[in-house]
């Protein structure tokens, strides 16, 4: 696994989690 798809990995994961916060606690955006 080199760099590149570490980098990507990690930004998927971070947008899943703001869509996932942002389902359960809507009213904070």
């Amino acid at each position: 696994m080199n760099a590149e798809n570490l980098v990507g990995l990690l930004i998927a994961l971070a947008l899943l989690g703001c869509l996932v916060f942002a389902l359960i606690k809507p009213d904070t955006f």
